[in-house]
């Protein structure tokens, strides 16, 4: 049996940027009953994992610089067999490339596009199927 992490196609996490992550958990924590576990980020700063019914299913970080004055925003993931060749039917399919494949350490492989009608989502290739 595959999980949402191995499947192509399949929404596998689910991401908050925010200018105040403790008030996220703390909000969050409360609402949903969601546990939470620090981890160093390898260029600084820490991500939050969230956790639901001891599964990982997404995490919470700071707004990256550059983006300050961002508001709060949720992303999701798309997995898929490979982000460059998915990264290069985006074009070709009429939509824009916002973060172009990069590597995420021990994680996998990203990029964030702009669907035809400027819609965001990320897609994403696991290096460990299992959990990122």
């Amino acid at each position: 049996m595959s999980t949402a992490f191995e499947t192509n196609g399949a929404f596998s996490w689910t991401e908050l940027m925010t200018s105040d992550v403790a008030a996220a958990r703390k909000f969050y924590g409360q609402l949903l009953g969601w546990d939470f576990q620090d981890m160093p980020m390898q260029q600084g700063g820490t991500y939050t994992v969230i956790s639901a019914g001891g599964q990982k299913i997404g995490g919470i970080m700071h707004t990256p610089p550059g983006a300050e004055g961002m508001p709060p925003t949720w992303g999701s993931y798309i997995t898929v067999d490979d982000v460059d060749t998915r990264a290069a039917a985006v074009k070709k399919l009429g939509g824009k490339i916002v973060i172009p494949p990069t590597d995420i350490p021990n994680v996998g492989r990203f990029c964030v596009i702009h669907d035809p009608q400027g819609a965001t989502i990320s897609l994403i290739t696991y290096s460990m199927p299992a959990q990122p």
